[in-house]
């Protein structure tokens, strides 16, 4: 299946290429339709499509350097300007950048784009057929070549080291110990990996995507460095460099990490946190704090997403967390039975400043954060405060693979919020991505939420995610929005003294009278009546 970009200003066109053509059975998948060509650029940047159909005038970005720009990063792509303009320079222009067909807007007819992109298919098959041996030959020679560095670092990281000089000499095919260099160690860490994992599907998929993002910034760094994957959540990167009086090395790697950092969160939407080593003068050294970095989790658990800090040995807490573990339980419990958000996150969030502050061990603080969710399942078993698919054993694999106390805590209280909106909370849906929208909803019901700000948060693009919601639930993500907020201000009335204007501010609407008319088109009563 080939992937479809669409990029006009002129909504109707958008609307009507995005509705009437049956893509998928075409075999297409059409990854965004956007009203500009900056929107559709930043998309591109993700993931370049296999086909671009595009207007010429547009706002921020105009659809021909939008052409140029996907045609430097994807030499191959398909392109066809769709366009009011028919003088003759604009032609040439699209000529020059090899656009496939240029349409105008006035004579288009649905079924001959159709044609056009069944023609396209079959050129793409083609080189797709053509191109599929040698693609695959070079990704395996390529895959080799970094599974033997990989392979090679593990081994000297985890088995003896016999041989100093000999090892010495063998890292040098790497860059590593040329003559007069030492090297600086450092580890980085993928934060919000649960996220992540489902957003990229598999983890070869996103040890690639990090890969190569990888390999395409430190290739323009001022400082050399080497990228080893030694798993899907830590990289290591190994800064060669020679001593001198005039530069401070970790001042240098340091940019050099601000760099990288900024670049996976533009590209990727990964966030990356990093502990970085001492300087190491030989391989001894370098096994010795590579060894530290890859197995100490005490300093790293503690750090605040996107951190750069220098490694150092955490001292944890010797007191016993679970002598406090009845006054959380039964704290949680009452906050989660009075159903009030806020309650909830403010309790959870008191117990994950305190073990913050103690510096508990790490695995303590999971095997305590676990038992609490699993007797508050089975207290609380009236309350559907697992969904479907969230056995124990699944809590279990999910909380593993958790690295901070910063994911830890969003985990935590994702879930205590789920058990707090009781019965029909939210829909339950096969799609992560919408059962994280519903997630994200019942945590900001305080406040304006708009579709684009969620969308954004899931890293998709506006109206694919407002058409999968409303497959998924059979109502719009407004619409859910709004039901959301009225089962709340009911809670409200029911549960506390809040006057209506109160209330009205509380779930974040700031025109009173649009808020009564909205509880009684939800409810067939204005809030007052309800109260009654």
């Amino acid at each position: 299946m080939y992937s479809v970009m669409l990029a006009d200003d002129d909504y109707p066109v958008i609307e009507l290429l995005s509705e009437t053509i049956d893509w998928e059975t075409l075999g297409f998948r059409l990854v965004g339709a956007f009203e500009n060509g900056e929107s559709a650029w930043e998309q591109a940047q993700l993931e370049a499509p296999d086909i671009l159909i595009t207007d010429i005038g547009m706002p921020r970005m105009d659809g021909l350097e939008l052409t140029a720009r996907i045609k430097e990063r994807k030499p191959g792509a398909r392109i066809v300007i769709l366009s009011c303009h028919n003088e003759f320079k604009f032609a040439q222009q699209a000529m020059r950048l090899n656009v496939q067909e240029y349409l105008l807007k006035e004579s288009l007819d649905p079924e001959d784009l159709v044609r056009l992109l069944l023609r396209l298919k079959e050129g793409l098959d083609e080189e797709r057929q053509l191109n599929g041996e040698r693609l695959r030959l070079r990704a395996l020679a390529s895959e080799s070549m970094e599974l033997r560095k990989e392979q090679t670092i593990k081994n000297f990281i985890h088995q003896p080291l016999l041989s100093p000089e000999i090892w010495k000499r063998e890292a040098r095919a790497y860059g590593l110990f040329l003559e007069g260099e030492c090297c600086l160690p450092v580890i980085a860490y993928v934060e919000d990996y649960l996220y992540v994992k489902h957003r990229f599907a598999s983890e070869q998929t996103l040890r690639f995507a990090v890969a190569n993002v990888l390999k395409e910034v430190l290739g323009h760094l001022e400082t050399r460095a080497l990228h080893v994957g030694y798993c899907e959540r830590r990289q290591l990167l190994l800064f060669p460099y020679k001593p001198s009086l005039k530069t401070n090395i970790y001042e240098t790697v340091e940019n050099s990490l601000r760099t990288i950092r900024e670049t996976m969160r533009k590209v990727l939407k990964i966030r990356l946190t990093f502990r970085i080593g001492s300087e190491c003068d030989a391989p001894e050294k370098l096994k010795r704090q590579l060894v530290e970095l890859v197995s100490d989790e005490g300093q790293r658990f503690y750090l605040e997403p996107g951190d750069i800090a220098r490694s150092r040995h955490a001292v944890l807490s010797q007191q016993d967390l679970f002598a406090c573990y009845d006054a959380a339980s039964s704290e949680l419990r009452e906050a989660i039975v009075g159903k009030r958000p806020e309650d909830v996150r403010a309790a959870a969030e008191v117990w994950m400043e305190r073990i913050r502050q103690e510096r508990y061990p790490p695995a303590a603080v999971k095997e305590w954060v676990l038992k609490l969710l699993l007797d508050l399942r089975l207290k609380l078993f009236s309350l559907p405060f697992v969904r479907s698919g969230y056995s124990p054993e699944t809590l279990h694999k999910e909380i593993a693979d958790i690295g901070s106390l910063a994911e830890l805590r969003e985990w935590l209280i994702g879930h205590l919020m789920t058990a707090a909106e009781g019965t029909g909370a939210a829909p339950y849906s096969k799609r992560y991505e919408v059962n994280e929208a519903c997630k994200y909803v019942s945590l900001n019901l305080n406040r304006k939420i708009g579709l684009e700000e969620v969308a954004e948060k899931l890293h998709l693009n506006a109206s694919y995610f407002s058409r999968l919601f409303k497959k998924e639930t059979g109502v719009t993500f407004i619409e859910y929005v709004t039901r959301m907020k009225m089962e709340r201000a009911k809670e409200l009335l029911d549960q506390t003294q809040h006057t209506v204007g109160e209330i009205c501010e509380l779930l974040g609407y700031d025109n009173q009278s649009y808020f009564i008319k909205t509880f009684k088109a939800h409810t067939g009563l204005t809030p007052m009546e309800y109260r009654g």
